[in-house]
């Protein structure tokens, strides 16, 4: 595996994880992270000009990191595997 994508893994955990503690702690409510990852994944303007696999791509950490937010504050985030999983059964 490329060392980018195991940068890219540990990076996409990592803020799942302050998401996680964010609505554990009260900052934020799992349906404003989610409105805020939703309006990310609607902001990509290049996605026209793109092929589908390209948007596809562009969009999996996005919505990976949603469904790690739709986990229980109180239960542990699931691993990176179970998360991507879990992405490619969205479509």
């Amino acid at each position: 595996m490329n060392v980018a994508n195991l940068q890219l893994e540990g990076l996409l955990m990592a803020i799942a994880a302050i998401n996680h503690l964010l609505v554990q702690k009260g900052v934020l409510t799992i349906e404003e992270l989610d409105a805020a990852l939703q309006a990310a994944e609607a902001s990509e303007n290049r996605s026209n000009e793109l092929p589908p696999s390209h948007r596809e791509a562009i969009a999996f950490p996005i919505r990976l990191l949603q469904l790690a937010n739709r986990c229980q504050p109180e239960t542990e985030l699931p691993a990176f595997s179970a998360l991507t999983r879990m992405v490619g059964q969205m479509k």
